[in-house]
C-alpha cells in the first residue's frame, strides 16, 4: 500500500517497534486524547506536518499493518499555530499579503485542507461527504485505488487537534468499520467527549452529555 501523502515531512522519531497481527484491541492515546480500535499495537512516529499556509506543526502517526491492510491515525497539534505564524511574519518587509498572520486561516481550514490531500491522490473518489462522531464535525471520503485496493478516510478536529483516519484494504477485504466507527476523543482530563449539538472547532463548544460509566481514564 502507498504511504499516505498526509505525512510527506521528514520522520523525526519512531517510538515503538513494528506491530504484528495481535487481534483487535481498544487503543487509547493519552498524549493525543483519542481512542480507536486497532488490529494490534500501533507503531507511533513523530513527524512535522506541513499546514496549508506554510508552517510546520508537530504531529504523530499511529500505524498498524495487518494482513495486507493498513490503518493509520495522524494527529496534528494546532495548539501553538498562532504563535508559530506570528514568529514567521515578525519583521516581515514583503508585500502586505505575504506578511499576514494566517493562523486563523489554518485553523478554520484545517479539515478541508486535510481532506483535499485525499482528493488529490491518483485514485477514484467513490464517496465524499459530511460526518460527525460524538457530534464533533468532520468529513469522510472513500477512494478506489488504481491497483484495486480501497481507502476509507475521515478527518475531525477537536480542541486544537486535527485527527486524520485512514484505512486501506485489499479489494477482497471488508470496509474498516470497526476502525472508523469506534473512534472517539477525550478532553485534556481524559474525559470522553460527546456533545448535545454539533461541535465546530473555532466556535464556542456546545454543552456536553454526561460521561458514561467508565468514561474517564486515569493514569499517567
Amino acid at each position: 500500500m502507498r504511504v499516505s501523502p498526509f505525512v510527506p515531512a521528514v520522520v523525526l522519531l519512531a517510538l515503538s517497534a513494528p506491530a504484528a497481527a495481535q487481534g483487535w484491541i481498544e487503543y487509547t492515546s493519552k498524549e493525543d486524547f483519542f481512542i480507536v480500535n486497532f488490529p494490534g499495537e500501533p507503531v507511533i512516529t513523530s513527524i512535522s506536518y506541513p499546514a496549508e499556509y506554510g508552517v510546520m506543526l508537530p504531529a504523530r502517526v499511529y500505524t498498524v499493518d495487518d494482513r495486507g491492510s493498513r490503518y493509520a491515525v495522524t494527529v496534528v497539534d494546532y495548539t501553538h499555530v498562532d504563535q508559530i505564524h506570528a514568529e514567521r511574519v515578525t519583521g516581515c518587509q514583503g508585500y502586505p499579503d505575504t506578511c499576514t498572520n494566517r493562523a486563523a486561516n489554518d485553523l478554520r481550514g484545517a479539515l478541508d485542507y486535510a481532506m483535499s490531500q485525499f482528493l488529490q491522490r491518483d485514485a477514484k473518489v467513490t464517496y465524499y461527504g459530511y460526518a460527525d462522531t460524538d457530534r464533533i464535525e468532520g468529513r469522510r471520503v472513500q477512494l478506489l485505488n488504481p491497483e484495486g485496493s480501497r481507502t476509507f478516510g475521515a478527518v475531525y478536529m477537536h480542541d486544537y487537534r486535527l485527527y486524520i483516519l485512514e484505512g486501506t484494504m485489499p479489494a477482497s477485504a471488508p470496509p474498516p468499520a470497526l476502525f472508523q466507527q469506534n473512534f472517539g476523543m477525550f478532553d485534556r482530563n481524559m474525559e470522553r467527549v460527546r456533545y448535545t449539538s454539533i461541535y465546530r472547532h473555532g466556535l464556542p463548544a456546545p454543552p456536553r452529555e454526561p460521561s458514561p460509566p467508565g468514561g474517564r481514564l486515569r493514569g499517567c
